[in-house]
């Protein structure tokens, strides 16, 4: 199968937050913003991998962008935790770093794929006009 950037970093970084949610559990640091976390974190992957398995690209489009804004949300709630201290500043940083690029990835993908829809949908209308018109 084809290596797929989104498909791979949002994975790599799922296992992340896991770890971190494992390790603040463990060390009993913080178990509230910890879950806060672990959902949003652990399901940017699992929208990637449906996004990529869409049939339609508005389906496609749609799970791209629950991924996210699922992405921003964990970005938010690592800078909480680190400038709360529950989470070391170092792994937090390392963390919100991986968050950015996921972010700025998904960004880029659903700004091609809207301007992909938006040029079908005025080529789709030019086809259909230009066929109104036609004479037999």
């Amino acid at each position: 199968m084809k290596e797929n950037p989104l498909r791979e970093k949002s994975y790599d970084f799922a296992l992340k937050v896991v770890a971190t949610d494992n390790a603040l559990q463990e060390g009993q640091q913080e178990v509230v913003l910890s879950r806060q976390l672990y959902r949003p974190g652990t399901t940017i992957g699992a929208n990637a991998k449906e996004a990529i398995r869409a049939q339609l690209r508005h389906d496609f489009l749609s799970k791209v962008s629950v991924a996210y804004k699922e992405a921003r949300e964990t970005y938010s709630w690592l800078r909480l935790q680190r400038d709360s201290k529950t989470l070391d500043i170092e792994k937090a940083n390392m963390l919100i770093g991986d968050s950015e690029e996921l972010i700025k990835l998904m960004g880029t993908i659903i700004s091609s794929t809207e301007k992909s829809l938006n040029e079908k949908k005025v080529n789709d209308q030019l086809t259909i006009g230009n066929d109104q018109f036609t004479e037999n």
